[in-house]
């Protein structure tokens, strides 16, 4: 029988030194006995999973809306994406998997319905009234929004969870929100793990946009022929594959992708930490660049596909429409619930008594998936629509 004691022991042998330990974790905002059979990072994951707003993202925007089609990417499926990618990336460095994977299923839980068209419109409306982003809105989910346990809100997560959210950051994530408001040092890196989560998220949305952009038509395989790495990973597999189908064929190349820059991403950071040599957790915190990194080539080789992958997906003429439409809604709503915050839910008309409307309605709004964003519109603008 492996009970918690194992488990932290068990770290000590066999992960690398520079490995977040779970039994020097911070801890919880909340004193609470530990899981006799679990880690720290453990429990944390299943609370994350178990979680209201982990379900949700079923039914929230990656880069198409849910109603578009079943085969895209949700924001759920994107999630488990980054976690199997991060998770690699640590074991093959011998970081704390479980933190690892903990962080990247709770890294976008505070993502607004209709992807970043919501996150846009809720930080313009709340401009003035205490801003918005995706990272501090994901602590509140899980600090305070979360209904669960009946001596503390929110789900009482590890200090190094929680520091993995608030600081999680990509070429679409820059956390502006003062940390030092949560307690978070804002000098110090994001542990090594949080930084895997980091690229394993780029490399996720990248190539999984790119697949799903072609599926919907709105990328052609030829205009892809300019963009080395495409063109590289395409020859590869129609040399050793010349008589694929077309879907096997973008799968394998897709494939191709994804693989070479996690190996690459493993190489370096192993190269980095050798180089600035790092022997705890700590000192990781301490450098002034991020460990986990690609190498100078490959930097150089991404720029490209993720430019295309602006210029074509992200600003196609569809999806620029489906956003647009989706501020509409999301603008409409926020106004009409500060007009008469009588609408709203009993639970959020509870907390205008120690809260600003502002802060409560947009905690409503983030919150809710696609579909029930654009039923609760139809509701309140469809004179025909039963409330």
């Amino acid at each position: 029988m492996i009970n918690r004691k194992n488990i932290e022991e068990r770290e000590y042998d066999l992960l690398a030194r520079y490995a977040m330990k779970s039994r020097e974790s911070k801890g919880r905002v909340h004193k609470e006995k530990e899981h006799d059979y679990r880690s720290c990072y453990q429990r944390d994951k299943d609370r994350i999973i178990y979680s209201t707003a982990f379900r949700r993202l079923e039914y929230k925007t990656q880069v198409f809306v849910n109603h578009e089609g079943d085969y895209y990417r949700t924001r759920l499926t994107h999630t488990l994406e980054v976690a199997q990618v991060a998770k690699s990336i640590s074991r093959a460095l011998g970081l704390n998997e479980d933190l690892t994977e903990s962080i990247a299923l709770a890294h976008d839980l505070g993502h607004t319905p209709f992807g970043h068209a919501g996150e846009d419109t809720l930080r313009g409306l709340m401009a003035k009234n205490g801003g918005f982003e995706h990272n501090a809105q994901g602590l509140r989910v899980v600090d305070i929004l979360e209904e669960r346990y009946p001596d503390f809100d929110g789900l009482n997560l590890s200090y190094e969870l929680r520091e993995g959210i608030v600081k999680h950051s990509t070429m679409f994530d820059q956390p502006t929100i003062a940390l030092s408001v949560h307690g978070f040092d804002k000098q110090a890196l994001p542990l090594l793990e949080a930084q895997a989560v980091d690229i394993a998220d780029e490399i996720a949305y990248d190539n999984h946009d790119l697949d799903d952009g072609i599926t919907s038509g709105m990328i052609k395989e030829s205009s892809l022929e300019k963009i080395g790495m495409w063109k590289e990973a395409s020859s590869l597999i129609n040399r050793r594959f010349p008589a694929l189908s077309d879907e096997k064929r973008k799968y394998q190349i897709v494939r191709t992708l994804i693989n070479n820059q996690i190996t690459d991403l493993i190489e370096q950071s192993d190269k980095n930490i050798k180089k600035f040599k790092i022997k705890s957790a700590d000192e990781a915190r301490k450098l002034s660049t991020k460990a986990i990194a690609f190498g100078s080539n490959m930097r150089l080789k991404r720029k490209p596909l993720r430019q295309f992958l602006m210029k074509n997906l992200y600003q196609h003429y569809r999806v620029i429409r489906m956003s647009d439409k989706a501020m509409r809604f999301i603008k409409k709503l926020f106004e009409i619930y500060l007009e008469t915050p009588q609408q709203l839910p009993p639970s959020f008309q509870k907390r205008l008594k120690s809260e600003s409307p502002h802060r409560v309605i947009c905690d409503y709004i983030a919150g809710m998936t696609d579909r029930y964003a654009l039923d609760e519109y139809k509701k309140l603008f469809d004179p025909y629509e039963k409330v």
